[in-house]
């Protein structure tokens, strides 16, 4: 049995706000940064056999912490890239929510392809080709794989055994780590989302909170 430790990249300065899909030399802003350096605390102990990831820059810096605390290298990995999102990349997210095909992505991506770009489907397919050739790689290790959003959402999914056109309901926030047992009958799906916070995503904004004190008190 292998343990996958599937990561999201940290932030970047237009994560949330862009399609930047595969677009090159986008950074880890000081937030992301910062999120790296606990993603590599919170692993403390784990005892990594590997490390691989998308070569994209913002994954290779999430995930460099990590490797250099493991005393590891860096495999990248072409088919742990981010999704090709044609002629869409770029575009804000908000334009593109209000556009009509925005609707198909959420709730048939089984049968999305990006204008000049690449499908879920065939961005499922590959991201789970790779990470099957890493599990026979490594059979009995335990594996930090960093990739993006819509891969390690995409790639929960299938281990759930959830069809692709469900991937949406999962969650891969930044800097997470869901975690899934393979190669011994049926996978198992530990973790998902983890950010090393517990609750606290929960807690309401300090101004909320405020406004509650204050009803309280009258």
């Amino acid at each position: 049995m292998t343990t996958l430790f599937l990561t999201r990249h940290a932030l970047t300065a237009v994560t949330g706000k862009t399609l930047y899909g595969r677009t090159p030399g986008v950074p880890l802003d000081p937030r992301g940064r910062e999120q790296a350096t606990r993603l590599a605390e919170r692993f403390a102990g784990t005892r990594l056999t590997a490390v691989y990831s998308s070569p994209l820059d913002r994954c290779v810096e999430t995930m460099q912490p990590l490797a250099d605390a493991a005393g590891l290298p860096i495999q990248a990995r072409e088919a742990l890239i981010e999704m090709d999102a044609g002629s869409w990349t770029g575009r804000p997210l908000a334009q593109l929510r209000r556009t009509r095909r925005w609707r198909q992505v959420q709730e048939a991506p089984s049968r999305f392809t990006f204008p000049d770009g690449e499908g879920f489907a065939q961005a499922q397919a590959r991201a789970l080709a790779e990470v099957n050739a890493i599990v026979a790689r490594h059979p009995r290790g335990r594996i930090a794989v960093g990739s993006h959003g819509d891969i390690i959402r995409m790639l929960i999914a299938h281990f759930a055994g959830a069809h692709l056109d469900l991937f949406q309901r999962m969650m891969s926030d930044p800097a997470s780590v869901s975690v899934v047992h393979v190669g011994d009958g049926m996978p198992r799906v530990l973790l998902v989302n983890d950010t090393g916070d517990g609750l606290s995503r929960f807690a309401p904004p300090p101004r909320a909170t405020a406004r509650a004190r204050g009803n309280l008190r009258g």
